[in-house]
């Protein structure tokens, strides 16, 4: 026994040794790892506060500032896609991670400059969106290129780092080691909530209190450091070759099934669909028969080649492929229902306007950044998730007397419900915040701090927190068990898709309700103003939608009905109840 963990020990530490000629393994994790945590602190750092700088410094109204952060953070969360299609059908994932680190290089300097180039931005006035000239076309296409060089660039590396490290260890004696697999997990997303905490924090504060030109200096230089020591080690990375993308897949499935539409479905018929070597899919599912044509094999000469491979992908695809995108249509309803609450996680130009208007001391000598508040929302994730599997399912289970275990679609439940509540307190806040700073004679005066503490924005922030943990951790592992082993890279990208469009959504909201509550010369509910407007109003549309959208979700889960996990324990129970 002694002598086994002994054996163990040494092979790990062979596997950390800097001068074995193999390679891959723990030591290129820092290289890889560090890249994304300084991409990370570098975008995250420049986005809080970004609502001031364009109100500030390029004198935008709200409105104006608030659908350009929009745009840029759907851009943003849509760019891990093409970046994923990228690596997989012709790049490779080191190629697109460091491509993608120079590009979002080059748009942090773009950025950068707009603060020390006079001519980046218009000139200064004396009072916010008062008399102030509106930047030029050259001055505003040159902020949106910064921020789509920034989008494009975070979508290379966010797109491959995390695979990227898990393909340091598919060679060698690395693969016989599942725990070092393990711990890069482990490793990699404790960086990633490190990364965050120290953008919101750190960098915000060098920001508020040094300037923007330093505050936007800081991460273009964490940048630059990223680059270069992902590229430090580019000899000793495992480079796996490219293959093709599963989008590609989904995409040869649609396009062969309107091809043969007019064909005639056969029943019960094994050798007229096509299927890989090996597989134990014979026959499509009977859902979606439509789909079922795209694998029909009409001449097995002319559309199989001698190792039984589709000639024509775009015309005959396998069963595998074609009940992989039955798999991720059936799926979207429910997804849908995460998009739209992730329209009220993509509201943060308001609560940083209201921390502005409100008291942030702590001490005499310390004020909180405004933008720092969104670290109680990070916070609040990492409380859900300690507190939900340490605490609250080992005491459920313990007064229970059985395992307790929350399905996936309740906890998304859950987050919804989290959801709605969060927006009720933003909007019970923002009118009691609103109605001191009237009476406080602020009205015209929307940066006055009030008396109220900004400790009272908390509550709408850490609810903010624990729907986004309960309802994003959940979908995660809803479809990476319900969806086949193949579609996990499919199942990582989801979340990222549908925050980019839920973004979208969210400018569409809020440009109706400036429309329709500004008609007939009223101040507009989220006018540039916050004391004029009425962000309680709006959070309160919000709160709607929410609601409806819990409705929604109720009528989603019952269409789809039981989860796999479901299934299996109840195929359990009834072989125990066989036994007994």
């Amino acid at each position: 026994m002694e002598n086994c963990r002994e054996e163990k020990k040494t092979m790990l530490e062979d596997h950390l040794l800097e001068g074995t000629d193999q390679k891959g393994g723990f030591r290129t994790l820092p290289f890889i790892i560090g890249t994304e945590a300084l991409e990370k602190m570098a975008t995250y750092g420049v986005m809080p506060n970004m609502t001031l700088y364009l109100m500030k410094e390029y004198h935008m109204g709200l409105t104006t500032a608030s659908n350009l952060l929009f745009f840029w953070s759907a851009a943003t969360n849509f760019m891990p896609l093409i970046g994923a299609l990228a690596a997989d059908s012709f790049l490779g994932r080191f190629y697109t991670i460091g491509i993608g680190s120079f590009i979002c290089l080059m748009g942090m300097i773009l950025l950068w400059s707009t603060t020390v180039i006079p001519q980046a931005r218009p000139p200064p006035c004396e009072q916010l969106n008062s008399g102030c000239s509106s930047p030029t076309i050259f001055q505003f296409m040159y902020l949106c290129t910064a921020f789509g060089l920034i989008s494009v660039g975070a979508g290379g590396i966010r797109s491959s780092s995390l695979a990227f490290g898990a393909d340091q260890f598919e060679k060698g004696d690395f693969k016989k080691s599942s725990g070092l697999k393990e711990s890069y997990f482990s490793w990699y997303y404790a960086s990633y909530t490190f990364s965050i905490l120290i953008a919101l924090t750190c960098v915000v504060y060098i920001q508020d209190n040094i300037g923007w030109g330093v505050g936007f200096a800081v991460p273009a230089v964490l940048m630059l450091f990223g680059v270069s020591i992902f590229f430090l080690a580019s000899g000793f990375y495992v480079k796996l070759k490219s293959k093709t993308s599963l989008v590609t897949g989904f995409v040869q499935v649609a396009v062969a099934s309107y091809r043969n539409r007019r064909l005639d479905l056969p029943d019960g018929v094994h050798n007229v669909c096509h299927r890989k070597n090996g597989s134990a899919l014979v026959l499509p599912s009977e859902n979606l028969r439509f789909l079922n044509k795209a694998c029909i094999v009409r001449d097995p000469d002319k559309d199989l080649t001698a190792d039984g491979r589709a000639i024509n992908p775009w015309r005959l695809c396998s069963v595998e492929q074609v009940e992989e995108l039955k798999a991720l249509l059936r799926v979207l309803p429910i997804w849908s229902t995460g998009m739209i609450m992730s329209i009220n996680i993509s509201q943060n130009s308001f609560p940083l306007l209201q921390a502005v208007s409100m008291d942030r001391r702590i001490t005499s000598s310390f004020t909180i950044p405004a933008a720092s508040f969104s670290t109680f929302t990070v916070i609040s994730v990492i409380l859900w998730v300690a507190v939900y599997d340490r605490v609250f399912l080992p005491l459920a289970s313990r007064v229970m007397r059985r395992p307790i275990h929350l399905s996936t679609k309740r906890r998304m439940g859950i987050g919804i419900c989290f959801s709605f509540l969060a927006m009720l307190a933003s909007a019970g806040i923002e009118s009691i915040r609103r109605s001191l700073a009237i009476n406080e004679g602020y009205l015209d005066s929307p940066l006055a701090n009030t008396r109220m503490s900004a400790m009272w924005l908390v509550p709408q922030h850490c609810l903010t927190g624990f729907a986004e943990a309960s309802n994003a951790i959940a979908q995660n592992e809803f479809y990476f068990s319900e969806f086949p082993r193949s579609m996990s890279s499919i199942a990582s990208t989801l979340n990222g898709i549908g925050m980019s469009l839920a973004n979208l959504a969210a400018s569409f909201i809020m440009n109706a309700v400036d429309s329709l509550s500004k008609a007939g010369g009223k101040e507009s509910w989220i006018s540039s103003n916050i004391n004029k407007g009425h962000y309680d109003y709006y959070y309160l549309v919000l709160a709607g939608l929410s609601m409806a959208n819990m409705m929604y979700f109720l009528v989603c889960s019952n269409i789809y009905g039981p989860l796999k996990e479901d299934r299996k324990i109840a195929q359990e129970e009834e072989e125990e109840e066989d036994e007994s």
